[in-house]
Formats: structure tokens, C-alpha cells, sequence
């Protein structure tokens, strides 16, 4: 009758969970808990299944009669390392007495703060650097540079460009706070996705004869019906296109191309893939899987020169989710690069 209620219990809790008898021998242990920690086999010695010293003695402490103990560990589980929150209990039922320990994973929530506290470093970092800059020159200004108008200007300038990144890194840490608030709602109203990248090229071309690329549209004639939010595609597309004017080289060649796919298997559909092509340097393989993180830089230095704030593509990848698309990133050292942006395909008219 206990043992059947025992794993009736166990059945129950939604999180890992074990419980011993008061020679630390194990009674049973659910299923939550066997994923995290293998099997584990009745009547054996709870330190053979948990090699932890810190649980350990909890567990020795509340069988020594303490009635709670609580505590933060790191296991090793199959292949990595989980953040969780262990509580042991003593149990004192009828027929049953010895311990209940309690593992929650707490991964998530450390992953989670760990972000905060990244994104709270690189923010203070992006924005020590200009503030810094802006600093020395005033304070030059006041003193050596005060009568020398030569001086003045230069730093003028510099003084200008330094408050511009801020503005951006600013406009663009709001940029990316909407668009995460907006990610799970999808975009209820269509557009036509030819006529928008026909009018992203149309802006962008004198850029990009600065910079001295041809940028080249294909397959934009006619009407193409998508839902979305056009807005936010148009920061997607100026996005993608000023990168390759910034990192194509000068030169080059930058396409936007527009492809239907008649099947997606991803979106299980069919779609409209957009590539933005480009005859820079390329990417090496080893950031391509990182490249949509935020403040992530293949070049730190390159970018800031370029006027990048490095949230440029974490923008871009939250957008495409919010439309329920997909972001391929392609790049060889040498060879360029394509970004391809997969949306799903809007049957009827606009």
C-alpha cells in the first residue's frame, strides 16, 4: 500500500524527484528525474545516483533531522551542464520515513539572466566608448584646443560622428525592443513584396554608387502578395542591402533577387525567397551560426568604422520570425555572401 502510494506521488510531480529511506538507500524515483540523472534502481545508496558533496550533505542533514534544506548546484547531465535548484525535504508519514529531494531546472532562468546581464555589459560598453570620445574632445576644447580653429573643427566632426553612433545604437536598441515585443504576433494585413524591394533598391542605388557597387534587382516585376508588415520588411531589406553595400566591396556587384518557391519544407508551402547577394570578402564558416546575436561582430573594429551598432542582424532575424519566415545566411571566405529571407506565400489578391 505505501509503495503504492509512494509512486503514485511520484507519477504526480511534474519535476525531478527521488526519495529515500532514512539509510539514504533509494525508494523510487519518477521519470522527470531518471531523464535528468539515468537510471536509478531501488535499495541503492542515494550517493552512487547524485555525486554531488553539497547535496549530499543536505541530504545527510535533514536525515539527521533537519526539516528542509534548500540549495543551487550544477550537474553534469549527459552532455551538459544544467543550473538547478535542489530542495530536500524529510518525510515523517506513516510507513515512510526519510527524505524527498526535489531537483528543479533552473537552466532557463540562469540562461535567461546571463543574457540580461551580457546585453546590460555590451550596452555600457557600446556606449562607454563614444561617451568617452566625447569627454577628451570637450574637455580639450575648454583647454589646449580653445583658440586653435583648426583643431576645433576636426573635433567638431569627430564629436558629431561619436553622438551619431550613439543615435543609432539607441534608435536601434528600441528598433529591437518592439520587434520583440511584436514577435508573437503575426502580421495580419499584406503587402506587396515586389513593389517593396523595388522601392528599397530605388533608395539605396545612390548608396550604393558612393560606395561604388552596382546593385542589381531580379525577378521584382509584378505584384506579390505576402503578409506582413511593411514597415518592418523595409528595415529587413535596408538592412541585408546596406551590409552588402558596406562589406561587398567597392567594385562589386550587390543582387537582390526574388524567387517563388513552390514548396517550402520548412514552412510547409509555398513561399517567396529573397536574396541579397554579395562579391565582398566573405564570411568564415565558424561565425555564420552566431552572426544574428546581438552585438556580435565578425570585425569589431570594421563594423564600428562603418557606422554598425551590431544589432543590425539580431533585428533582422526577429523580424523574420515574427512573419513566421526563415534567415539562410551563406558565405566562403573569399566567394561573398548571400542572405536569403523565406516567406510564406499569400494566396489571393491585395
Amino acid at each position: 500500500m505505501i509503495e503504492a502510494r509512494l509512486h503514485a506521488l511520484l507519477r504526480a510531480v511534474p519535476v525531478a524527484m527521488l526519495v529515500v529511506d532514512r539509510q539514504a538507500r533509494i525508494l523510487g524515483a519518477n521519470e522527470p528525474a531518471e531523464a535528468l540523472l539515468g537510471a536509478v534502481p531501488s535499495e541503492r545508496p542515494f550517493v552512487t545516483v547524485l555525486r554531488h558533496p553539497e547535496v549530499n550533505a543536505a541530504l545527510d542533514a535533514v536525515l539527521a533531522g533537519q526539516e528542509r534544506a534548500r540549495l543551487n548546484v550544477t550537474l553534469g547531465a549527459a552532455d551538459r551542464r544544467v543550473f538547478c535548484e535542489v530542495t530536500v525535504t524529510a518525510l515523517q508519514a506513516p510507513g515512510l520515513l526519510g527524505a524527498a529531494v526535489v531537483i528543479e531546472d533552473r537552466s532557463r532562468d540562469e540562461e535567461t539572466e546571463q543574457m540580461r546581464r551580457d546585453f546590460v555589459a555590451n550596452v555600457s560598453h557600446e556606449l562607454r566608448t563614444p561617451l568617452t570620445a566625447l569627454m577628451g574632445f570637450i574637455e580639450t576644447l575648454r583647454g589646449p584646443a580653445r583658440n586653435d580653429p583648426a583643431a576645433r573643427a576636426r573635433f567638431l566632426d569627430i564629436m558629431e560622428r561619436e553622438a551619431g553612433r550613439m543615435n543609432r545604437l539607441v534608435a536601434d536598441l528600441l528598433s529591437l525592443s518592439r520587434v520583440e515585443q511584436d514577435e508573437r504576433r503575426r502580421p495580419a494585413q499584406n503587402l506587396d513584396l515586389a513593389g517593396l524591394l523595388r522601392s528599397v533598391v530605388a533608395t539605396l542605388t545612390p548608396a550604393a554608387a558612393a560606395a561604388g557597387v552596382r546593385l542589381e534587382l531580379q525577378g521584382a516585376a509584378g505584384k506579390v502578395p505576402v503578409p506582413g508588415d511593411a514597415d518592418q520588411l523595409v528595415q529587413v531589406f535596408h538592412n541585408l542591402v546596406e551590409n552588402a553595400l558596406k562589406y561587398g566591396g567597392g567594385g562589386g556587384v550587390a543582387t537582390v533577387t526574388l524567387e517563388r518557391l513552390a514548396h517550402e519544407p520548412v514552412l510547409r508551402g509555398p513561399a517567396w525567397a529573397v536574396s541579397v547577394a554579395d562579391q565582398g570578402e566573405g564570411i568564415d564558416q565558424q561565425h555564420l551560426p552566431r552572426l544574428t546575436e546581438r552585438f556580435y561582430r565578425v570585425d569589431t573594429h570594421r563594423s564600428r568604422e562603418q557606422g554598425g551598432t551590431g544589432l543590425g542582424l539580431a533585428i533582422v532575424k526577429h523580424i523574420v520570425n515574427r512573419h513566421r519566415g526563415r534567415l539562410r545566411i551563406e558565405s566562403e571566405r573569399g566567394k561573398g555572401s548571400r542572405f536569403t529571407v523565406i516567406l510564406p506565400e499569400q494566396i489571393g489578391r491585395i
